[in-house]
């Protein structure tokens, strides 16, 4: 039996009250979120009055309605294991990088927190994170995210000017450019500045807003970016800063309609075609290692009851 909580495949809400620091246990209901983190753990903040009204259903103009109870907040508990707070705030100020450029509208905001957490009668580092929870659609910068595509997502959202599909669909699509130049802008900004860059690739990373904002949601992954000619991997040997990169090139084509600037400092790097070309096959070696140590159980796949799943 598995006793350290980052150690596990999957966690559900037994396993976070266990947890020594969570205090009034009876206060919120914790659901593993569909999305599952290679580096963390993320679970929904429920009220339990609003899984009741999912569950049991609600009457509204004669009809029963089963709304699935939207988070208060998620959270996220790091899987990383730290030797010293010293590394553990190391972490957390990359994080407040990121929010530095892209808060408050482009990104998901997390209070991070370290907490002491006791297992097998020693006390260790925990890294955790509560995070404000993004509605939305999830914009996967590698599908057609043309004028069509992107009303689909609208529609999606059941937005409520949705049947409208004139002047207040082209004003939102607009706005969703206009917003994503500006996020373009501060990742360029603090790519060059700082040297970072989070994930922008992985999937459900970014979620599109009713607002119109692009916002980054998973802030576990943030690696240094060499201009060099070396293909650096990170502690799970994928290309995330490759990746990321050719994630922010097509947000760049596909949403401000522009031709790719091949001249551009960032680009020029990372988008050589060669070095593109061996990216690729890195991305697919990495993938048909995971799907081979991937070989969940019934159970770990769709978890113990309805309330509770995840997917591989």
């Amino acid at each position: 039996m598995i006793d350290d909580i980052r150690d596990k495949p999957y966690i559900v809400h037994n396993d976070v009250l266990g947890l020594n620091f969570i205090k009034d246990p009876g206060t919120y209901i914790y659901r593993r979120h569909y999305r599952q983190g290679l580096r963390s753990h993320i679970m929904e903040v429920l009220d339990p009055k609003d899984v009741e009204n999912e569950t049991k259903g609600i009457i509204i103009d004669g009809l029963k309605l089963y709304s699935r109870a939207q988070p208060l907040k998620m959270l996220r508990i790091f899987r990383s294991k730290f030797n010293t707070l010293r590394d553990a705030e190391k972490e957390v100020r990359k994080v407040k990088i990121i929010e530095t450029y892209l808060a408050p509208d482009h990104i998901a905001s997390s209070i991070e927190f370290i907490a002491h957490y006791t297992r097998s009668g020693k006390r260790v580092l925990l890294l955790c994170g509560l995070q404000e929870y993004a509605n939305g659609e999830i914009l996967d910068p590698w599908s057609h995210l043309d004028n069509d595509h992107l009303f689909l997502l609208l529609r999606d959202m059941k937005f409520e000017k949705v049947e409208n599909t004139g002047m207040m669909t082209d004003q939102w699509i607009r706005s969703i450019r206009e917003k994503t130049e500006n996020f373009i802008q501060k990742l360029k900004q603090m790519i060059i500045e700082t040297n970072y860059v989070p994930d922008l690739a992985g999937v459900g990373n970014l979620i599109l807003t009713r607002s119109g904002d692009i916002k980054l949601v998973d802030i576990n992954n943030i690696s240094n970016v060499h201009f060099d000619q070396n293909i650096h991997l990170d502690d799970r040997n994928y290309p995330v800063c490759d990746k990321s990169i050719e994630a922010l090139s097509l947000l760049d084509q596909k949403l401000l309609n522009k031709p790719l600037q091949k001249n551009d400092f960032i680009y020029k790097t990372f988008l050589d075609p060669e070095r593109m070309k061996n990216v690729q096959a890195i991305d697919e070696e990495f993938h048909r290692s995971m799907q081979s140590k991937q070989r969940p159980s019934f159970e770990a796949r769709t978890g113990q009851n309805q309330n509770e799943f995840q997917i591989s």
